[in-house]
């Protein structure tokens, strides 16, 4: 593999930009390729939203390190939103990496040079090919010794739909723009109007906490909130070591309990009927939520793994996420909001050189926090380094979430079982704490 050549990041987020400021510390030259017209293009469209942690808590030690030798303070404590944590880290990170970092880049394919999918000759001599578009439409193709995909999920938000296809008429719908897949910015438009919630992630009880809000200020306002299974009991925890993510499933339940807000639970969708300018949700069983104004379906999001059809990889099949990592975060097995750290043996793919990093690597499993993520990134940046000690070492000790679904046991002991509480350390998740 030609040393001389780059290791191609997808994705300036931020785990694409704190595995550049690790490639660096290693003496690595980097290249970060970012679909947006600027880092932290995803984390800028949740701008509107505060974080679940403090600054501490945001920075890589990597990035913090980078950053102080250009004169950057980090700032102190408090709860940003989006978009100050790209305003006063992101960018800044960025603008310290320089032209390493090339905005306007669509990704489109991943392979090795000369090499499909099925050739086993002189494969792993071979550097990466990373195809892409700018954004003047010119095709581009780049060679790399090692591929990070550090892209996200953001793009890819999971439909209203319960059989994890689009309801029948959903399409239509959101085309019409009567459904939306992201928190609002403003739930101002949506005075007097009836809006159906579904979800029953963090992502959706901020949703319902704002519209409740609404409904106090415009009292014509009408809010249910349609949950595939019962009440979303894995929400809120006293014991939450993020105390603003404890807090909000109970915030959610309050508007639930005073009657601004209608919880329908076991709805799952089946069909979105349109008349007019409204609509009718219709369930499995026959149930109909009618006259609807606006649905918010904030149900999580899937991976895009066609960029790496290319790429001798290993997804697990239910997931889709990292194989190495499907045992330890599948929700059908693990009902704890809080997972174990990993590193680049778990993240390792059949494709040597090549990782799924960051949200994308959990794939559709709901538990992914920042600071896992940055210790995703400084493992496998220590194996690309050949300090293979490093990489193996666990650097990070994880926040217990505290609540626990009751999903599943393991052994015969649930997998929730108490635990020492530890210290937060590096990053969180970028989820809401208030509107």
């Amino acid at each position: 593999m030609p040393q001389q050549l780059p290791v191609i990041v997808i994705g300036a987020g931020p785990q694409g930009l704190a595995a550049a400021a690790h490639l660096l510390e290693h003496g690595i030259e980097p290249l970060v390729l970012e679909r947006g017209s600027a880092a932290g293009a995803a984390v800028a469209e949740w701008g509107h939203v505060r974080l679940f942690s403090e600054w501490p808590e945001l920075i890589d030690r990597a990035a913090r390190r980078l950053l102080e030798a250009t004169g950057w303070a980090a700032p102190g404590a408090g709860y940003p939103t989006g978009g100050e944590w790209v305003a006063r880290y992101l960018a800044p990170l960025a603008e310290a990496l320089g032209d390493r970092v090339r905005t306007g880049v669509t990704v489109t394919g991943i392979s090795r040079a000369g090499r499909d999918k099925v050739v086993n000759a002189g494969r792993a001599a071979q550097p990466f090919e990373v195809r892409g578009v700018a954004a003047d439409g010119t095709e581009l193709r780049l060679l790399g010794r090692a591929v990070l995909d550090a892209s996200g999920t953001w793009n890819h938000p999971n439909p209203a739909g319960a059989s994890g296809l689009p309801a029948l008429g959903e399409k239509q719908a959101a085309q019409a723009g009567l459904i939306s897949y992201r928190i609002p910015p403003s739930v101002a438009q949506l005075a007097g109007k009836h809006v159906v919630v579904v979800g029953s992630g963090h992502s959706a009880a901020h949703a319902v906490i704002r519209l409740a809000g609404l409904v106090r200020r415009a009292p014509g306002t009408r809010v249910e909130w349609a949950i595939r299974g019962g009440a979303p009991s894995g929400l809120s925890s006293a014991d939450d070591q993020l105390p603003a993510r404890g807090a909000l499933g109970g915030r959610a339940q309050e508007a639930v309990a005073d009657g601004r807000v209608v919880q329908v639970t076991g709805f799952r969708t089946t069909e979105i009927r349109r008349t007019g300018g409204r609509l009718s949700l219709v369930g499995d069983d026959g149930r109909r939520l009618d006259d609807v104004d606006h649905v918010i379906a904030l149900t999580g999001f899937r991976p895009d793994l066609s960029i790496v059809r290319e790429l001798r990889t290993a997804i697990d099949p239910g997931l889709e996420a990292v194989a190495g990592l499907a045992g330890e975060i599948d929700p059908n097995v693990h009902s704890c909001g809080t997972v174990r750290a990993t590193g680049a043996l778990e993240l390792a793919q059949p494709e040597p050189g090549f990782y799924l990093l960051g949200a994308k690597s959990y794939g559709r499993a709901p538990t992914f926090l920042a600071l896992t993520g940055y210790e995703q990134v400084r493992s496998v940046v220590a194996e690309l380094a050949g300090d293979h000690e490093a990489a193996a070492r666990n650097e990070l000790v994880l926040p217990e979430s505290g609540v626990c679904s009751g999903a599943a046991e393991v052994g015969g002991a649930s997998c929730c079982a108490p635990a020492q509480k530890q210290p937060i350390r590096l990053g969180v998740k970028p989820a809401p704490v208030e509107a």
